[in-house]
Parts: structure tokens; C-alpha cells; sequence
């Protein structure tokens, strides 16, 4: 039986931070993937046959990577900064948020607002979560803080609206407007299904999305999320890792055994195999890693709506005044004014489709032209769509059909914010069918293995522990340790639970 330092279980971004860290410290380590490549769900994937598209097809935006880790392992990456932030259209207007020009955002907010109130409170407001994300990113790659430690860092006002009470009831009192409120709270809800006037869950969510390496910033990756797991694929090899891709784990036991399948059984080396680590680091959802224990699983619920197209055109907008250039490279909201929002979420909780989905948008390609073949640079651009309150249990029953209709739903929600239909906008592939491409929560199950759908693999939790101990990445086994999204201060692509479970490794 094959002895390892360290067998990573999954190759994900996060597993190869993991791999890369370990390995240039000198450890033996084996990452085992179950796919054929490695890179998890941040991956680029040419979606439509015969359209030279290379799609971020799961993972879209950088944040939560932080530059240490950039530098650490000497990734060679570009992200690019958004000059604008979000589009939101309004009653045949819109609200611009734009990074470079806060005269031009002011004058944005007084046309839809109908004064400066809202635009005040929002630099407050916002202001206040930068010093929180600045207070708070470099925990992140530390032990685990106590929460005191934490209430003590990003002070009084913040812990107040950020963390002891649920994030939509400051929001209500800072902002008079409904679309200025929708704005923000759209953040509390990325992948998360909750109410955020009662859930705390919201706010986790919340401060997952703006704290992001001290700046809150969602950066385009030059390439495509591609890019970015294989720079740390490719450090993790030079560091000496051994990948092996098409291993399926199929067993974990707590003395560091890892029992892993190959191939159908009938080629020579098929079958299963079982190496030996001194820990197991384990990128996979908790309810998987329950399973390889041979334990009961809790399967928790992922709530979002992915949908990947290639334009032949931007659509264009009701707002005349507005550069659907400008609108389309930031966050474009469809239908996410506070009261919508809370609406479509009752419906969710019914059990139903929402009537008007509320989803945001955006387009890699007005950034990063790269990710188009030469034939198709000017000549078509990337849309990514993002449907919230889209949960597992709304697919279950029938999968195709409801898929089917959630998309119908979602177009239609889009169209009643555009000039024109969003599918008369649709590139056609070589055999005329329209580049679109739906994935719901039960797909991400059956297809990527995340139970339930999950983007983050379970709910998010708190940066901090009540006692402060370890790195967040322990498990009740000694030798097994979490280096994935569902590890304490995971979720998103970060590399910050690999770093942490390659620290707690090199520190104990």
C-alpha cells in the first residue's frame, strides 16, 4: 500500500492550494480527482459544439482569493477590475453604479430615488462594510478568531448591522428606496435561500461577498475561471504534488486509509485502490465525506439558477441614456427590488416557480474579449445569468420540466427589463440551436456530485469560533481534515480553506 505525507481527497482549486502549500514545504502528496481534469467547478468549458467559446461555466467572479496566496505560490494571474459595479433598471430608467465617476453615480441615484437621502446612506453604509473588510480579510488566512475578537475588530456599528441582527432589517432603516434596498440585499442571497429580515444565514452570506481580500471587489479572471485553477494546478505539480485524475473516493477511514476507484474494471490498473496518508485533507461536501465514513448524511439545499449563453448582440435596454456596454460589464439586476425579492421567496417556500424570478447578469467577454475564439471577437459576447430563490426542492419531482420552466420564467423576468426579447439575441451553434445552457441546483447534484446543489457546499457559517481554536478545518478524526468549501471560512473561489488545512498540517 502506497504511504503518503498527505492524500488531498478532490482536486479542486481548493484541494490544489492545498497540494501546492504542502508539497513546497517538502510533504509527499497525492490529490485524487474523481473527473478527468482537475479544477472542481472553476473550470472554462467551450458549452456549445462548433461556438470557439471558452465559458466560466460554473464559477464566474474572483474575490475571496486573497493576493497572499497569489504570491505564495507565484500564480501568474490577471484580474481585471470592473469599472462598473451594477446596472439596475428602473421604470424606464436605471441606477448606475459606477466605479470611476461618483458624480455620474450621485446623478444615477437622484433619477431613480427621486433625491440624495439614498445615495448618502449608501456611501455610508457602505464605507462601513470596507473598514469591516479590511478589519476582518487578514483573519482569514490566521487561526480562527473568537467572536469577541471579532466584535472587537470591526466595531460596534458593523457587529450591530452585520452580525447580530439580520442584515435586511438595517438595510430597511439605512434605505428608503426599494430598488436601492434590493441592490444591496441581493449580496445576502448568492446561492443562499433565506428571508434576510429574520434569517442570520443572510448575513454570512452577505459578508462572504464584500469582504473579499480586504476590498470586496468581484474581479473578471483573465481566461476564464480556468485560468485560475490551472495557475494552481500548475504550481502545485512544479511544487511536486502527483495528481491523479478519473479516482473516485470511495472510502475514507479515521487511521488516514483512502480507498479510491479507477477506470470500468476492465482495463489493466482498474478497479479499486486503496494509499495510505498521514492526513487526509478532504475537498469534498460534508455530506459526501459522511458517506466515504459510512455515515448518515445531512444533504443540504442549494437555491440558484445558472444559465450560460453566447450573444450575437447585446440586448438593448429601455434606458436610452445608458451604454448597454456599461450596464452588461458590471452586476445587471433583473427584478431585485427588496419587495421582489420577498416576494419570489414566499412563492420558493410554497413550493412554487417565482412568478418573476429575480436574477442578475453579467458579461465576462466586454472585459475579457480572450475567452472568444478570433472568428468571434466582435462579433459575439458572453452573458452569465444568475437566478436567486431557484432551491433543490422546486426540481425534484421533475427535473426537465421544471428546469424548462424556471428557464421561461427567467427569460420572461429579463425581458420585462429590456427593449427586446433576450432570445432574439442568442447566438445559434453551427446545427441552429440557441447557446444556452441551464443548470439547476438537482443538475449541480447529479452532474458536478454537490449534494443538493449547493454552491458552497453547506450553509456558509461565522469567520469564528465562540473559543477561537484551530484553523476551522478540524474534524472529529484527527488525521482527517476539511480543505474545501464546506470548512469554516469556505465557500466561493477563495484557496482559503486549502491554505488553512495545509497550515494546520505544517503547524501541528
Amino acid at each position: 500500500m502506497a504511504k503518503y505525507d498527505v492524500v488531498v481527497a478532490g482536486g479542486g482549486h481548493n484541494g490544489l492550494v492545498a497540494a501546492a502549500y504542502l508539497a513546497r514545504a517538502g510533504r509527499r502528496v497525492l490529490v485524487l480527482e474523481r473527473l478527468d481534469r482537475a479544477g472542481g467547478l472553476a473550470i472554462s468549458a467551450r458549452a456549445f459544439p462548433g461556438v470557439d467559446v471558452r465559458l466560466s461555466r460554473y464559477s464566474y467572479l474572483v474575490s475571496l482569493l486573497p493576493t497572499r496566496i497569489v504570491q505564495d505560490l507565484g500564480l501568474g494571474l490577471e484580474l481585471r477590475r470592473r469599472r462598473y459595479a451594477s446596472y439596475t433598471p428602473k421604470d424606464g430608467t436605471g441606477l448606475l453604479v459606477d466605479n470611476e465617476d461618483e458624480a455620474r453615480t450621485a446623478e444615477s441615484f437622484r433619477r431613480v430615488t427621486g433625491g440624495e437621502a439614498d445615495h448618502k446612506a449608501w456611501r455610508d453604509f457602505y464605507a462601513m462594510v470596507a473598514r469591516t473588510a479590511r478589519a476582518l480579510a487578514p483573519t482569514l488566512l490566521r487561526p480562527l478568531p473568537t467572536r469577541a475578537d471579532v466584535e472587537r475588530l470591526v466595531g460596534p456599528e458593523a457587529w450591530r448591522d452585520l452580525f447580530a441582527r439580520p442584515v435586511g432589517q438595517a438595510v430597511d432603516e439605512r434605505f428608503g428606496d426599494d430598488t436601492v434596498r434590493g441592490v444591496v440585499l441581493t449580496d445576502a442571497l448568492i446561492g443562499t435561500f433565506a428571508d434576510p429580515a429574520a434569517d442570520l444565514a443572510a448575513n454570512r452570506c452577505f459578508l462572504y461577498h464584500v469582504i473579499g481580500d480586504g476590498t470586496g471587489e468581484w474581479n473578471v479572471p483573465v481566461g476564464g475561471m480556468g485560468a485560475v485553477s490551472g495557475a494552481i494546478e500548475a504550481a502545485a505539480r512544479r511544487a511536486g504534488a502527483e495528481i491523479r485524475t478519473g479516482a473516485e473516493i470511495v472510502g475514507i477511514a479515521p487511521s488516514g486509509e483512502v480507498t479510491f476507484r479507477t477506470g470500468d474494471g476492465d482495463g489493466d490498473g482498474d478497479g479499486e485502490h486503496t494509499v495510505t496518508g498521514g492526513h487526509v485533507l478532504v475537498n469534498l461536501p460534508p455530506a459526501v465525506l459522511d458517506r466515504v465514513l459510512g455515515r448518515p448524511a445531512d444533504v443540504p439545499e442549494g437555491a440558484q439558477l445558472k444559465v450560460n449563453m453566447v450573444l450575437s448582440r447585446l440586448p438593448r435596454l429601455r434606458d436610452a441614456s445608458v451604454d448597454p456596454r456599461a450596464a452588461f460589464s458590471g452586476t445587471f439586476h433583473i427584478n431585485e427590488g427588496r419587495d421582489q425579492l420577498a416576494a419570489a421567496h414566499a412563492q420558493a417556500a410554497r413550493g412554487e416557480i417565482p412568478h418573476v424570478p429575480p436574477a442578475e447578469v453579467y458579461c465576462h467577454s466586454l472585459t475579457d474579449p480572450s475567452i472568444l475564439g478570433p472568428e468571434l471577437r466582435g462579433r459575439a459576447e458572453t452573458m452569465t445569468l444568475f437566478g436567486l430563490h431557484m432551491p433543490a426542492r422546486l426540481f425534484r419531482a421533475d427535473p426537465e420540466g421544471a428546469r424548462e420552466a424556471a428557464l421561461r420564467a427567467t427569460f420572461a423576468s429579463l425581458d420585462r427589463v429590456l427593449a427586446e426579447p433576450i432570445e432574439d439575441c442568442l447566438l445559434r451553434a453551427p446545427d441552429g440551436t440557441p447557446c444556452v445552457e441551464v443548470r439547476t441546483p438537482v443538475d449541480l447534484e447529479n452532474e458536478a456530485g454537490l449534494p443538493g446543489g449547493h454552491i458552497f457546499h453547506r450553509d456558509l457559517s461565522w469567520p469564528y469560533t465562540e473559543e477561537g481554536r484551530g484553523w476551522g478545518v478540524e474534524t472529529e478524526h484527527e488525521r482527517i481534515l476539511l480543505c474545501g468549501a464546506g470548512a469554516r471560512r469556505g465557500g466561493g473561489v477563495s484557496g482559503i480553506p486549502g491554505h488553512n488545512a495545509a497550515m494546520a498540517v505544517l503547524t501541528a
